[in-house]
């Protein structure tokens, strides 16, 4: 996946696919509807900068964490793809107080924007395996890992203007719409992990 003397471009391209801000765009909105534009854009701003913590953090020492707690590339992937199944499930089915339940200050902190959305399971295992395939290429990834947090930070401080477009019905609609997608997408990431596993057994 990743030779040899990549490009920071190519790392970043492959970097902001897996982080999918177009897909997390509706989820964003249905999150932050209820909010003031001004505070929209500070919660905003705030689960961004927490996820590119996580994502260096995951850069510089995701491997040494997974060895100290001795987890499996396969139980971040199986565990991630429970709470994507929870969050598609309530978007699908919505409940009175929202797709994350009664929220402080009603609205989301770290969970599902920062954590699974930006800095998920698939964004983490791939920063792991650019480190794996080229270690002491370290600035390369560092540089191509904020290039795409970049470009996924614009899109999504964009995505309240999409509001105004889209309206509640429009919104509900699309909520359901990737629910379902978020539904597909957490099965093939349980399946992904459940195969791994076995195959490492066997």
């Amino acid at each position: 996946m990743f030779e040899s003397g990549a490009s920071v471009l190519s790392a970043a391209t492959v970097l902001f696919f897996v982080m999918d801000p177009l897909g997390n765009v509706p989820l964003a909105l249905t999150l932050l509807q209820d909010l003031e534009p001004k505070r929209r854009w500070i919660v905003l701003t705030r689960e961004l900068l927490i996820a590119l913590a996580i994502l260096l953090t995951f850069l510089f020492f995701g491997q040494n964490l997974l060895d100290a707690l001795h987890l499996e590339q396969e139980s971040v992937t199986i565990a991630g793809g429970i709470v994507l199944l929870v969050i598609g499930l309530r978007m699908v089915f919505p409940r009175p107080e929202g797709i994350m339940g009664d929220t402080p200050d009603g609205e989301p902190f770290i969970v599902p924007i920062a954590i699974p959305l930006l800095a998920g399971p698939s964004a983490l295992a791939t920063l792991i395996l650019m480190v794996r395939s080229e270690p002491e290429a370290m600035g390369v990834w560092t540089l191509a890992l904020l290039l795409a947090w970049g470009a996924t930070a614009a899109i999504l401080l964009a995505a309240p203007f999409f509001y105004r477009i889209l309206r509640r019905r429009g919104l509900s609609a699309l909520e359901k719409l990737m629910g379902m997608l978020l539904l597909m997408i957490a099965v093939q990431m349980l399946v992904n992990g459940i195969q791994a596993v076995f195959l490492g057994i066997g």
